[in-house]
């Protein structure tokens, strides 16, 4: 059912200008991911999600003065992880990359975290050193999916309690047309489910109360359901857009805003007030060429339905102290 998102090969760093890099600590569930533009990018985003955790996001907005950046940070760890970003800015710095400022160069890197300190000792989380660490791995190879970097921690469908939640993590897909590529990178720890964007099935998510199924959260809901109290800012999925095409700032913006139709395609529900859900465009022009945004726009979108829905096929199952065992997709299917 699931074969066409699984056998996907497109990735984001397929991208000109592009490279890709993770960190995933040993120590617990968690990590961060970087995508690097040394050479600059236009960038956009946007946010949805009612609890966003997110860092130099205002110099994106159209009418601000910054043009370009230099990389994006995504990171474990809730609001601690963002310093996550810190570490890519010192890496870009040393290989000459950044906003010429006459006596040195600012690298510009925007970051957007989610909620993983749940799972394990909580005084782990990425740092600069975490995201240093993304940038030294970083390469223009196939990323690795699943539970590292950004989604090590991911968990999905939490509505009715952790508990009966499954493990989720980070999934990238493109697409290309006329010679430009367009790719996502996607880390999702939503509170809804994930569906197959292709076929509306149900991949994962919230679990019946032995366990042992899948819910549907959006059906419970529907029949009045009551979900669990859900902590604030404890779920968000985020991600980067990135395209070799030549974009204006004010177009990139509007692949970011358009591009969150791929996260509605996958994730139901979607932008709650207790998700975060947040996503970059980065636009590096250097394919030389561009497409009408009408194309740009079904592209992001799509790559982004089908990063989301491979950042769960792809995940692995956590065993949380305390807690249940978080099962993933992955281990559901050897098990039937």
């Amino acid at each position: 059912m699931h074969d066409v998102l699984l056998q996907h090969s497109g990735h984001i760093a397929q991208v000109q200008g592009i490279s890709v890099g993770h960190f995933t600590d040993t120590r617990r569930p968690t990590g961060c991911s970087v995508v690097l533009c040394p050479e600059g990018a236009v960038a956009g985003v946007d946010v949805r999600g009612a609890a966003p955790g997110t860092r130099e996001t205002d110099l994106l907005h159209p009418s601000n003065l910054v043009q370009q950046v230099h990389g994006v940070m995504l990171s474990g760890g809730s609001a601690w992880g963002l310093d996550a970003a810190t570490g890519a800015v010192r890496w870009l710095e040393e290989q000459g990359a950044g906003l010429d400022i006459g006596v040195g160069r600012i690298p510009l890197v925007p970051a957007a975290v989610l909620f993983d300190v749940k799972l394990g000792d909580m005084r782990i989380r990425p740092d600069a050193a975490a995201g240093y660490a993304a940038c030294q791995a970083a390469s223009h190879a196939h990323p690795a999916e699943g539970s590292v970097g950004a989604g090590a921690g991911a968990v999905i469908g939490k509505i009715f309690g952790w508990h009966r939640a499954m493990k989720a993590g980070i999934g990238t897909a493109s697409f290309s047309v006329h010679g430009v590529t367009v790719g996502a990178l996607v880390a999702c720890n939503a509170l809804g489910d994930v569906f197959n964007p292709y076929t509306g099935a149900l991949i994962a998510g919230a679990r019946t109360a032995d366990g042992q199924q899948l819910l549907n959260a959006r059906d419970a809901l529907l029949r009045g359901e009551e979900p669990l109290p859900i902590l604030a800012g404890s779920n968000t999925t985020i991600g980067v857009v990135a395209t070799d095409a030549i974009l204006t700032k004010a177009q990139a913006h509007r692949l970011a805003v358009t591009a969150h139709d791929g996260l509605a395609r996958a994730i139901n529900p979607v932008h709650t007030m207790s998700d975060g859900d947040t996503l970059f465009a980065l636009a590096t022009g250097q394919s030389g060429k561009t497409l009408g945004m009408m194309t740009l726009s079904t592209l992001a979108a799509e790559a982004v339905a089908v990063a989301t829905a491979r950042a769960v096929l792809l995940a692995q199952s956590v065993e949380v102290a305390g807690e249940a065992r978080l099962p993933s997709w992955t281990d559901w299917q050897k098990a039937s």
